[in-house]
């Protein structure tokens, strides 16, 4: 497979070249791509030093896919020109995830969805990513009417300004800054922007997002999402509504069989997920397992997840991951 990460110098780009060679996917070529300001640059893959290319020279080169961590703007305008090339791009920004007939895919969820034709798929948020894999097994067992979420986010979710920007202030120096705010010994009720009705648009990727990945508009989603000072990765408190009743016994036992679930969930002897534990990890870590006693059908849960990882990187190799076995992408691809 002949394959480009796009935006190869940040940090979820460097974590997709991470989780590539983890993860021992076929590459016969690769094509590390970034912006002009970063053409030449040195990049390490495999064992093996290659030298970051412009955006024009990887569409000419024809890759057999393209995982795009560049930001939307970017994906925006090069996503198309990929795809015209028979490219198959797996782009991690917001640009295209609400766009209609564009999948939106986490794959132990709705990897089915995708076809051959498909040319452009999009990451979710890797809020909602990992919110949705601890669910959906449930959904199917008990039918989802409401979803409240607060979470708890790492500042790795900006990128290195914001590591930079804790560090910074944990060691006392002035340096640049990423949020508004400190965010050592602080936490900040706002990521990405302010939208007209009160919400920021991440507390509404997770509303619109998780309907289109579990394919059911009827569910309810309400979120306040909070960058905390934590590196390793994001963390949820999620109370849902069933229209079925359950059993403790069952969830837990439904969660344990879910791929990509692990349930930590053992208050007696203090077990539950955090974040330290979740990091560099791909699996979605599940605890706090309780009934909301204050109305029927209804369920308190913790999850944990790498937001750099199944978050984002992971989550993008997983999708073309499934594509190769199905043989939709590379030589092997018929378009449906």
């Amino acid at each position: 497979m002949k394959v480009a990460v796009v935006g190869a110098t940040g940090l979820v780009g460097k974590k997709m070249m991470q989780v590539l060679e983890e993860r021992q996917f076929p590459v016969t070529e690769f094509y590390p791509v970034a912006s002009e300001r970063s053409v030449g640059m040195p990049v390490t893959f495999c064992g093996k030093e290659y030298k970051v290319i412009g955006m024009d020279q990887a569409v000419s080169l024809k890759p057999d896919v393209a995982i795009f961590s560049a930001g939307g703007s970017t994906s925006k305008e090069w996503a198309p020109k990929f795809a015209a090339q028979g490219t198959v791009v797996i782009d991690n920004s917001s640009a295209w995830r609400m766009e209609p007939g564009i999948k939106l895919v986490v794959p132990e969820v709705n990897a089915g969805a995708i076809q051959a034709a498909d040319k452009i798929i999009a990451n979710p948020n890797c809020s909602t990513i990992q919110m949705v894999v601890a669910l959906k097994p449930l959904h199917d067992k008990y039918k989802i009417r409401r979803i409240v979420v607060s979470t708890y986010q790492s500042v790795t979710g900006t990128g290195k300004k914001a590591v930079d920007q804790l560090m910074n202030e944990r060691q006392g120096i002035d340096g640049e800054k990423a949020y508004p705010y400190p965010i050592d010994l602080n936490l900040l009720p706002h990521i990405d922007v302010f939208t007209e009705n009160g919400y920021t648009k991440e507390e509404m990727k997770m509303v619109n997002e998780t309907r289109k990945i579990m394919g059911d508009d009827t569910i309810r989603v309400t979120a306040t999402t909070v960058r905390v000072p934590v590196i390793g990765g994001h963390s949820e408190s999620v109370n849902v509504e069933f229209e079925k009743d359950y059993t403790l016994e069952d969830v837990r036992a439904t969660l344990s069989a879910a791929p990509g679930v692990v349930v930590v969930d053992d208050v007696a002897n203090l077990k539950y997920p955090m974040p330290k534990d979740a990091h560099d990890r791909d699996e979605v870590f599940v605890g706090r397992l309780r009934r909301d006693e204050t109305q029927p059908n209804t369920l308190n849960m913790w999850i944990v997840s790498d937001n750099l990882r199944k978050g984002a990187a992971t989550n993008a190799v997983q999708i073309a991951e499934y594509m190769k076995e199905k043989n939709l992408i590379g030589t092997a691809a018929v378009p449906a």
